[in-house]
């Protein structure tokens, strides 16, 4: 299963009507230039094999569509979770379809398959070596991006392990699984878990480091758990603050901005209402949750994916339109201010900026 992609179709098709702002940007039908790109994942129906691979380039101001299609002359699959680009290559976690494809990040031609059973994040350790998490099982997978094969596994403590993140020569990663509230760290010298620590609340899920390095772990299984932020320093374990999200709300997909001292947020309201439903900030010095939000967003509307550019700030907010039609991208700048809005893909999940 394709994780919440599957819980929000459900949902989503109990209101049909969309809100649909600016007319997109009509979309190039050739390839990007293999620099400067922002990567949009758009998820698909969860079993309808339907996801695809958008890509924006702000130099330009064009929209690419279903670059792996026009390259590849074929579908990418079932459920398109996520993205990594290590060295000269992309690796796309395709959850449903139990495989990672690997792309040349100059031509996004196929140069290899990984098959592992339901990946959803890929973590980068080394030119040699990274970090698959995946769905339905207590392992993460270790691959060579250079050869492009599976070389070990490494047994969790837990079920789920979802979002990574790596401090100094270890990696942290939570379990997604309503019986765990603790976080794993992982020795990557030795592919060795060696500590684990607690959270607030249950599933940690989001793993992210701010500017001083201390660790954000984002935690809840909604609507089973309700949603928590915990603030901790990965050195110790030492959780320096907590929050705690109302149960009605339903927190996803953290990230901080391009100077790490704000982290955003997505607040869904997946019934049609506007409460509770839009983008939200915090400084990381905050000692409360936001109450209201930065950009919000309507009623019979949701946002699903969220991503800051690193070199100029704008935010990118994926709308996925109650997964019944394509998706759309708006870009903000760090006011708030809309600059563009442009159609993309089924169920926009996640940005990647290609530097």
């Amino acid at each position: 299963m394709g994780g919440k992609s599957y819980k929000t179709l459900i949902i989503a098709l109990c209101f049909m009507v969309s809100c649909i702002k600016d007319k997109p940007s009509a979309v190039v039908n050739t390839v990007p230039g293999a620099t400067g790109n922002v990567y949009v994942v758009c998820e698909g129906n969860y079993g309808s094999g339907n996801a695809t691979l958008y890509a924006y380039n702000p130099r330009e101001d064009s929209v690419f569509g279903d670059i792996y299609m026009a390259v590849n002359n074929q579908p990418l699959g079932d459920v398109f979770q996520s993205m990594q680009h290590i060295g000269d290559k992309l690796f796309l976690c395709v959850n449903n379809s139990n495989k990672v494809v690997v792309l040349n990040a100059g031509n996004w031609a196929i140069a290899g398959t990984l098959s592992i059973p339901q990946p959803r994040y890929i973590l980068p350790v080394s030119s040699t070596k990274a970090y698959v998490s995946t769905l339905y099982s207590n392992l993460v997978y270790i691959i060579n991006p250079q050869t492009i094969q599976v070389t070990g596994i490494i047994s969790m403590p837990a079920q789920n392990p979802e979002s990574m993140c790596l401090y100094f020569d270890n990696a942290f990663t939570g379990s997604w699984d309503t019986s765990g509230n603790r976080i794993f760290e992982i020795n990557t010298n030795t592919n060795q878990v060696i500590d684990s620590m607690p959270v607030v609340g249950d599933a940690p899920q989001e793993l992210l480091l701010d500017k001083d390095q201390t660790l954000w772990v984002l935690a809840g299984n909604e609507p089973a758990r309700a949603g928590t932020l915990t603030h901790l320093d990965p050195s110790t374990g030492t959780i320096l603050r907590s929050y705690y999200f109302p149960a009605s709300v339903y927190p996803l997909k953290p990230v901080f901005n391009n100077t790490k001292d704000t982290l955003y947020f997505i607040e869904a309201n997946y019934y049609g209402g506007s409460a509770n439903n839009g983008i939200y900030r915090m400084s990381i010095c905050d000692t409360f949750l936001p109450s209201v939000p930065f950009l919000q967003a309507v009623a019979n509307q949701y946002f699903y994916a969220i991503g800051v550019d690193p070199l100029t700030g704008n935010i990118y907010v994926g709308d996925p339109k109650g997964f019944v039609q394509k998706g759309s991208v708006y870009i903000y700048n760090p006011q708030g201010t809309q600059l563009k809005s442009f159609e993309v893909g089924l169920g926009p999940g996640h940005f990647y900026f290609d530097e």
